[in-house]
């Protein structure tokens, strides 16, 4: 099965927050109301200087993924 990059995630018992999910490696669970973010891999042993760049990309992408798919409900 194909999945997307992105999925956008919601739960009943968090009514505020807003969710999205990054699918590929590394994989994580971001909230944007507070950017707070759950890894789901280990990146141990990762430079951290090139994985710093890497995820700080993703997170502005999991926040335009989030701002296209609002603008394609209205």
């Amino acid at each position: 099965m194909d999945l997307p990059k992105f999925l956008l995630a919601d739960n009943s018992n968090f009514p505020d927050d807003i969710f999205v999910l990054h699918t590929e490696f590394p994989r994580f669970l971001i909230n944007l109301k507070d950017d707070e973010v759950e890894w789901f891999e280990d990146l141990t042993g990762e430079r951290e200087e090139d994985i710093a760049t890497e995820l700080a990309d993703l997170m502005d992408k999991a926040g335009a993924f989030y701002d296209a798919e609002m603008q394609g409900l209205e």
